[in-house]
């Protein structure tokens, strides 16, 4: 033993020279490599095989190896015990070694494996490199006490082996690994693999470096290292990510917000901005294993709502995701060492966005290339209350919701596979958002995605659209929700259930609710669960403001009739210019425009009203230069910002501070401009509507002053949150955290007495550098009595700036008092804002009466042009028109329109067939009166002589030739589908419209039905019909009634030139009689086709005439002849009419 002794110690003092000093105190860990496995009897086969060989072997070999011991878990120990421990052999000669092994030691190389193999088999040593020889291990022969002892443990070490081999494998975690091809035939399964990852868990051996996470979704997969790689923020993120996948998430970090994976793709595409490169895949799929990172893209905090305004009117749903907690409170708090919380403060789609603070003082423009959507999210559901037949009626609810100004619309109607009720509807709202609840159907779908799928739809720009799953016990459940979400809103004392009680007192709180059908219940329903995620539920208290689509109290104008007549826009570049809403709009304010646009699309049906407003209108027409409207117009042109929507913004209590000050200052000045007037009698007008209108005004005066007394109105303009409110109407709250924080500044100014004693000084001040105040800056000369307690924080060469431990500690608590002052600021200006909601009703209805003004000066701004006249309304039914025009097309063209009169009436003439040649100006005439019949009935001035109209229920038009690939349809069958719509929803009151009816078939069916709906309209509806046809054999129908149906036809006049060619002249007139003749070649010749082709068909027109005069007069010889034998009335009649048609 004394020997062995002297010999390690002889083998260390050569291993301190040769290898690395092994550390002195080696520090247990669970990656310390454990023992090796014990020596084996050496065979041919064994030596060949084997990984690992103990130290006791190298020692009886005498060669000098370092161990390669393999790495085990701490599981592992207990059952090595048993193992004999191995003993690391020093660089050195052993007593026991041969004189070969010495001489390879001394000369600093080892046999390799190769050279071991060889001398086994007898073959030549290899030369050996002091590189490879710390891969050689030995073989050399044993003594036989040791075989015995390697036999008894031989099976132990290659089960742990086996074991060793076997979590290799199942660690290659690679989509092609052995793990992989196993679980691919079959022989890992699930519940294997169970136990194999049981089994991980138990063995907390440390993870290669270079492991591979699996995919998620893989089953019995587990994601290892892939989850430790996430920050927490990242981890945030996901969790988030996972409750709202639809949702592009913008994450506030630090001073920027940011996107990541694929919303950063996507934000980047739409916002121009640059998108780091990284993973896209919230799913950690194995295509992206090898990044660590997501991809991301960032936009400035204060250029946060301008980013989200461009996505949402892309049509994305953007969620802002912001930290809810200060970096003061953090510090303070027992989450300091973690992440900061994050959570999702506000979703926003192009329906919900209120946050629009630049659109509100924004010029009133039309949205580019189309006209200024309405801004409603629409929710509809269907059913089908008479079984699933072939015609496909179903029964449609819908709930239509105007977040940023309030108003509800509510319907429930019946529609047929057209969808022309629906697609009125839809054109009449123009949503921006659809929500639909359950499956639809086809039809239904097809219109929905018709209307809202791209960016040239009749909507100006492309809709959003959800879907929600309809359970079939919605309806139920639809009704308890509604009914408790109205109850809780009168038992609690938030100042919104006010608007509810006041809704009661009137009996309209549960009234419209509880009157609504099933289906409409079930979109409110659908509708209060979808705005609660934005946090604009509310919406629903103002039960004021719910309106019904079908009450019949307006003029029906359908989708045809609002595209034909170009009521919003025109059908050349689908621009608001050209329109009738252009040719009206006059208003000085966006709420204004936004009540003139409901005018327009719903004409009045009730005569007083309209009296009323006509009245108003010439009245403020002739007062022109009059004081008082001169009063009106000075207040509208101060008004600067939408005081509708700022208005909503303060009931949903999301907003600003200088917005509110501005409000709250608008509606002062509104009141106080009329503040002598306590009653309509004051105003000074004749018009009832325009003197309740200003009396209403000054009502919410006491209201406004008494807000405004508590606003310090610096402080608002400024945004200053500590100061908004004047000091007697702080709260508790805010003047206990404002007292502190002085209490604190005076301890830090006490402190720099204390601070110059101890460094010597006579006097110290406080300078803040780089936005860290109170600093002490020193002299550098003069740093020997600073405390070794002050932490520099900054400095240059000549001073040294320090933060002495008192003043760290004081400035944490005045930081904490700040950050709690500026949620008790917070706290308090909500509060503000939810007491002014409470009087939200009143304030509307000053803003409604304002916008009311407005409209009516838009009306008489447009009366006051030349050749305008007041309209007269009659209790019979008939237009009676003297020298009408066109009202758009005049203010467009350079020449002057050419006027013409138009003489219905019900007992009388009551249709009018109007032929004449192509481009004659039959379209113009057919849409001039109808657009004066609207006109009229929205209470405006009309282009005309004289106007005397009976009051019409409904204008219907078709008119135009396009087909429908989206729902499938021809032609002719748009064609002939909205002309069933008319036929079944006409009245006698009703004006009628056709255009050119059959011509999207042969010559005989065309003439055939359009023949037969002329009959029906006049005989069976008695509607007032204008019917344009180029088929002359219709003219003779005139015969069939005493003076019903009258023919009427486009002047012109045709004239022989030198080249024997006829030079038709239009003459844009209106005269009786029959045009036999439609000069489509001159159409041809005006669109510059050819002159060859023009010659040649003129040519074969002039032969067809010839065939058809010379048939028609084989046909009345024919009636002659038959005369003259037995002289019959009826073929008298056929005589005559031919000799009409030659």
């Amino acid at each position: 033993m004394a020997s062995q002794g002297s010999s390690q110690k002889k083998q260390q003092s050569i291993s301190s020279f040769f290898g690395a000093k092994p550390s002195p105190t080696p520090k247990p860990s669970k990656q310390s490599p454990s023992a090796s496995t014990p020596q084996l009897q050496p065979t041919r086969s064994d030596a060949s095989d084997r990984l690992f060989v103990s130290d006791d072997e190298q020692q009886t070999n005498g060669l000098p190896q370092r161990s390669r011991t393999p790495k085990r878990s701490l599981s592992e120990d207990e059952d090595q015990e048993s193992l004999p421990h191995a003993k690391r052999l020093k660089n050195g000669i052993d007593d026991h070694g041969d004189d070969d092994g010495a001489a390879d030691s001394i000369n600093g190389s080892r046999r390799s494996l190769g050279q071991v193999s060889s001398n086994l088999g007898g073959a030549k040593k290899p030369k050996m490199t002091g590189r490879t020889s710390k891969y050689m291990f030995s073989s050399s022969p044993v003594a036989q006490d040791e075989n015995e002892e390697q036999e008894d443990d031989d099976e132990q070490v290659r089960r742990t082996k086996e074991h060793l081999h076997q979590k290799f494998v199942k660690r290659l975690g690679k989509p092609d690994s052995i793990a992989d091809i196993k679980r691919r035939n079959r022989f890992i399964t699930e519940e294997t693999q169970e136990d194999e990852d049981a089994a991980e868990e138990d063995d907390p051996e440390p993870e290669p470096e270079l492991t591979v996470s699996k995919a998620k979704g893989r089953k019995g997969a587990p994601a290892k290292k892939a989850k430790d790689k996430l920050t927490p923020m990242e981890k945030q993120v996901l969790e988030i990510k996972r409750k709202h996948t639809d949702t592009l998430l913008v994450v506030e970090v630090g001073y920027k917000f940011r996107f990541f994976g694929e919303d950063a793709r996507v934000a980047a595409k739409e916002l121009s901005i640059v998108c780091i490169p990284g993973k896209f895949r919230f799913d950690e799929h194995p295509s992206e294993a090898h990044i660590d990172r997501f991809a991301s893209a960032s936009i400035p905090v204060h250029r946060l709502h301008v980013h989200v305004k461009r996505l949402v009117s892309a049509g994305h749903k953007v969620g802002v995701v912001r930290q809810l907690e200060t970096a003061a409170l953090k510090a303070a708090g027992d989450n300091r060492n973690k992440a900061f919380e994050r959570g999702l403060t506000n979703l926003y789609t192009k329906g919900t966005y209120i946050d629009d603070q630049e659109g509100l003082e924004a010029p009133v423009a039309a949205s580019e290339g189309g006209a200024p959507a309405t801004g409603h999210l629409l929710c509809l559901t269907e059913t089908y209350p008479k079984g699933r037949g072939s015609d496909e009626k179903v029964q449609i609810g819908l709930v239509a919701v105007q977040p940023a100004t309030g108003d509800i619309i509510y319907d429930d109607f019946e529609d047929g596979w057209m969808r022309s009720e629906l697609e009125t509807r839809l054109l009449h709202i123009a949503p921006c958002e659809f929500l639909l609840v359950g499956d639809v159907s086809r039809a239904t779908e097809k219109l929905v995605q018709h209307l809202s799928g791209s960016k040239t739809n009749v909507f100006g720009d492309k809709a959003r659209v959800e879907r929600v799953e309809k359970h079939k016990t919605m309806a139920a459940q639809a009704y308890s929700h509604i009914t408790s979400f109205y109850a809780d809103k009168m038992k609690s004392d938030e100042p919104s259930g006010s608007q509810v009680e006041s809704s009661q007192e009137t009996g309209t709180l549960l009234d419209k609710v509880h009157k609504l059908s099933e289906n409409a219940t079930i979109c409110l329903s659908a509708m209060i669960t979808h705005l609660t995620d934005y946090g604009l539920q509310h919406v629903f208290d103002l039960t004021k403001y719910f309106q019904s689509f079908s009450a019949r109290s307006h003029m029906l104008l359908n989708g045809n009739t609002l595209t034909s007549l170009e009521i919003y826009r025109n059908q050349t570049d689908y621009r608001e210019r050209g329109g009738l809403f252009w040719t009206l709009d006059r208003t000085s304010t966006r709420f204004g425009q936004r009540l003139l646009r409901k005018w327009v699309g719903r004409p009045l049906l009730d005569r007083g009203r309209l009296n009323e407003r006509v009245a108003a209108v010439e009245e403020l027409k002739d007062g022109q230069q009059t004081i008082g409207i001169y009063r009106i117009k000075h207040l509208l042109g101060k008004v600067r910002t939408d005081l509708e929507k700022s208005l909503i913004r303060i009931y949903y209590r999301k907003c600003t501070r200088p917005e509110l000050l501005s409000v709250l200052q608008t509606l002062q000045m509104i009141a106080q401009e009329y503040a002598h007037v306590s009653s309509a009698v004051d105003a000074g007008f004749k018009a009832e509507m325009i003197n309740e209108a200003i009396a209403s005004l000054p009502r919410i005066s006491e209201q406004v002053v008494e807000f405004l007394e508590r606003i310090n109105a610096h402080a608002a303009k400024s945004d200053d949150k500590y100061n908004f409110f004047r000091e007697e109407h702080e709260t508790e709250d805010i003047t206990d955290h404002k007292v502190g924080i002085a209490a604190v500044e005076h301890d830090l100014n006490e402190f720099r007495a204390v601070a110059a004693d101890k460094i010597k000084k006579l006097k110290v001040e406080y300078v803040t550098v780089a936005g860290i105040d109170y600093l002490i800056e020193l002299d550098n000369s003069l740093l020997k009595n600073v405390p070794a307690s002050w932490a520099k924080i900054s400095g240059t060469k000549k001073v040294s700036r320090y933060h002495a431990p008192e003043v760290v500690k004081l400035i944490r608590e005045r930081d904490q008092h700040k950050e709690a002052l500026a949620n008790a600021c917070d706290v308090a200006f909500t509060n503000l804002l939810a007491e002014i909601g409470s009087k939200y009703q009143a304030f509307r209805d000053c803003v409604q009466s304002l916008a009311l003004l407005d409209c009516l000066l838009s009306l008489a701004d447009v009366a006051s042009q030349p050749g305008y006249c007041k309209p007269e309304f009659a209790d019979d039914v008939g237009i009676d028109i003297e020298g009408g025009r066109h009202p758009m097309v005049e203010q467009l063209l350079l020449d002057t329109f050419v006027p013409n009169g138009v003489h219905l009436s019900s007992p009388e003439t009551r249709a009018l067939l109007i032929t004449g040649p192509n481009m004659g100006g039959k379209s113009s005439y057919v849409r001039s009166v109808a657009l004066i019949a609207i006109m009229a009935q929205i209470g405006s001035y009309v282009p005309a002589d004289s106007a005397r109209l009976g009051l019409l229920d409904a204008v219907f038009t078709r008119m135009g030739a396009f087909d429908n690939m989206m729902k499938g349809e021809s032609t002719f069958m748009v064609e002939l589908s909205e002309t069933s719509d008319i036929l079944k929803q006409a009245t006698p009151r009703s004006l009628i419209i056709l255009d050119e009816l059959g011509r999207g078939t042969s010559t005989h069916d065309g003439v055939a039905i359009a023949q037969s709906v002329l009959h029906y309209v006049v005989n069976k509806l008695q509607s007032l019909t204008l019917f344009i046809t180029h088929y002359q054999s219709l003219a003779k129908m005139t015969n069939q009634f005493a003076g019903e149906l009258k023919n009427v036809h486009m002047r012109f006049t045709e004239q022989d030139t030198a080249t024997g060619e006829k030079d038709v002249t239009f003459l844009y007139e209106v005269g009786e009689g029959v045009a036999h003749r439609s000069y489509g070649l001159n159409v041809a010749k005006l669109a510059g086709l050819p002159k060859s082709l023009l010659e040649e068909a003129s040519r074969r027109s002039g032969q067809m005439e010839e065939e058809e005069g010379r048939r028609r007069l084989t046909y009345l010889s024919k009636v002659i002849c038959s005369l003259a034998q037995d002289a019959r009335v009826d073929e008298l009649e056929h005589l005559v009419a031919g000799l009409e048609q030659m």
